[in-house]
């Protein structure tokens, strides 16, 4: 029996779609960037006008593994997961202007909420914990609590029933990760994996989150597809459950 279909929107180079398809899922991935490292089928497009393509009842093509030009329907979808851009909740907002930046992040989480409830499939969104008050009732998973030397909070709101990881910060104390804290220009280590912008300590990034093929802008979006395969094996349960 083949693996159910699970659309992953904006799914940059593939941390979630990893993790789901480790949890028995057979991810299809759309972004709007070309991503070439992305490691399952793919459509590039814009996620929000790709879901309305679909409610409309038209095909959505995509490339599969082989190069092969193939199309999907909504009734080909099992389940959907949304990661949409996080950034307007990160405070970018005042560093552009700061800068003379003339562009804003929009905040997708509303607007993608819609299209899914209006599919009818078993959905999750996931965001940065600054998004905490644009999603319902979120659970939240930290790296810590599933053995990985990282603090990469993440929240995950979904339309069934399910749980999420508890931080275990204590179980990383040892001092020896790079860092960039430098209080009184004395250098300190950290206890756990920093994975952002350009800072350094990268060949540590692979092994922290589960992930050895992304490049380093990969990295700085992907959550660790550890948490997805704990998402995943949850809404699969439900799946089989509403089957059954």
């Amino acid at each position: 029996m083949s693996a159910p279909l699970l659309l992953d929107l904006y799914c940059c180079q593939g941390g979630a779609s990893r993790g789901y398809a480790d949890a028995g899922w057979s991810p299809v991935g759309i972004d709007i960037d070309p991503q070439p490292r992305y490691p399952f089928p793919f459509h590039q497009g814009d996620a929000i006008e790709a879901m309305a393509t679909l409610l409309r009842g038209d095909s959505l093509p995509f490339v599969d593994p082989d190069g092969q030009v193939q199309h999907l329907w909504l009734s080909d979808i099992t389940a959907a997961h949304a990661s949409p851009p996080c950034q307007s909740f990160l405070n970018l907002g005042a560093v552009n202007r700061a800068l003379g930046r003339a562009y804003e992040y929009p905040n997708l989480i509303g607007p993608t909420r819609e299209l899914l409830v209006e599919s009818h499939l078993p959905f999750v969104i996931e965001n940065v914990e600054d998004a905490k008050a644009h999603l319902i009732d979120p659970v939240r998973i930290c790296g810590t609590g599933l053995n990985r030397p990282i603090r990469r909070h993440r929240l995950f709101e979904s339309n069934f029933g399910m749980t999420g990881i508890p931080c275990a910060h204590g179980r990383f104390v040892e001092p020896k990760y790079w860092t960039g804290w430098r209080p009184n220009g004395e250098k300190r280590l950290s206890t756990v994996v920093q994975v952002y912008g350009n800072a350094g300590g990268q060949h540590e990034w692979p092994e922290a989150m589960g992930i050895d093929w992304m490049d380093r802008h990969g990295f700085v979006e992907a959550i660790p597809p550890a948490y997805t395969d704990h998402v995943g094996r949850q809404m699969l349960a439900h799946v089989q459950a509403v089957t059954a």
